[in-house]
């Protein structure tokens, strides 16, 4: 290997790690406020990706049929929890919120769709896709895991790998088996010193995990909201005590990590053919960098997405079959060594009878 290809196979991670930092803080900020692994949200992006294509191809995304069908499953759910708990004055609200918002941006993209005749401009059609998929996250957890926020991890984890499959069969049947691959959302290229062209669309990726990660950043050391988020990751029950609604904090998580979901959706739809399964890889890529962080650190995190782009990128290179047997090899020292240094409940329990 010569430097040349060093250099390239250095700038190709980076920015796939740039794509996995995003997907990593989607996973720890909903894992630090719900202890929900959640496993689908790679699938979030896939659908992202493919509104995406179906909007370039003049087509209405089947997204709208599958956010309509989760929003109609929403609201049952919700009403018959209200009426069990007879609190049937807030129904209206309740249909409100979980059958009219979700469906707010496929109304958008109907209307859009007419009004342009199926060729809408690549910017709206971006902006649609993100918005499409928005909704999809808050409402399967409403169905599926809101009803279950109080077992343990364990049963949370098998919940949201059925919720997988069952969204990648979701996926199948609304969008079928092709693959699509979107234009490009920069043109162009720069050139480095020593004469290695870099594409904008491999810029814009990076340009957006910075950006991203600061705004994060922002929100939550500036915010109401942010400070909230925080207050339930840190303690739940203290949270509660003070007036902050675990349900609502999860609302939110759920709700900024399927946007993060859509715009990783939109961002990786031009550098490589999407499936409908294509997001299992992304999230379980970026899984190994949310376990990197613990699961609770941001920063850690962070690095450990670099890490795994970094480590994908040259395991090609040597073996593109064996590449994501190095990446997910990965793992084994990092458990390791977070086993060796965490405090266990023998050891803890010896402490307290000595």
């Amino acid at each position: 290997m010569t430097w040349d290809v060093a250099l390239i196979l250095g700038i190709d991670g980076i920015a796939n790690g740039a794509i996995y930092l995003l997907a990593g803080l989607g996973l720890v900020l909903i894992f630090s406020v719900t202890r929900v692994v959640f496993v689908p949200f790679g699938d979030v992006a896939a659908f992202a990706a493919l509104s995406l294509a179906a909007f370039e191809v003049g087509r209405l995304p089947p997204t709208v049929g599958l956010v309509a069908m989760l929003a109609l499953l929403a609201v049952v759910a919700e009403v018959w929890s209200l009426v069990r708990r007879g609190e049937t004055a807030r129904i209206p609200r309740a249909v409100l919120g979980w059958g009219v918002l979700p469906l707010l941006p496929c109304a958008l993209a109907w209307a859009c769709a007419s009004m342009y005749g199926g060729k809408l401009p690549h910017a709206l059609s971006v902006v649609l896709a993100v918005a499409l998929v928005v909704p999809i996250t808050p409402l399967v957890a409403r169905v599926a895991l809101q009803p279950i926020a109080d077992a343990s991890v364990l049963v949370l984890l098998i919940a949201s790998l059925a919720l997988h499959f069952l969204l990648s069969g979701l996926g199948l049947l609304f969008f079928g088996p092709e693959g699509f691959r979107t234009a490009p959302l920069a043109a162009g290229a720069i050139t480095l010193p020593g004469g290695f062209p870099v594409s904008g669309q491999v810029m814009l990726m990076l340009a957006s995990a910075v950006v991203l990660s600061g705004l994060f950043f922002l929100a939550f050391e500036r915010t109401v909201a942010g400070k909230a988020l925080r207050a339930t990751a840190v303690n739940r029950v203290g949270a509660r005590l003070v007036g902050i609604r675990p349900a609502r904090t999860a609302l939110l998580a759920y709700t900024a990590a399927s946007l993060l979901a859509g715009l990783i959706g939109v961002l990786v739809a031009p550098i490589t053919t999407m499936y409908y399964d294509s997001g299992f890889l992304i999230g379980l890529k970026a899984f190994v960098a949310a376990i990197i962080g613990g699961l609770v650190s941001y920063p850690l995190t962070a690095i450990g997405a670099l890490a795994v782009g970094v480590v994908e990128s040259f395991g090609s290179f040597w073996s593109g079959a064996l590449k994501d047997v190095i990446v997910f090899s990965l793992l084994i020292p990092v458990l390791l060594l977070r086993s060796a240094l965490a405090r266990h409940a023998e050891e803890e329990q010896e402490e307290i009878e000595t």
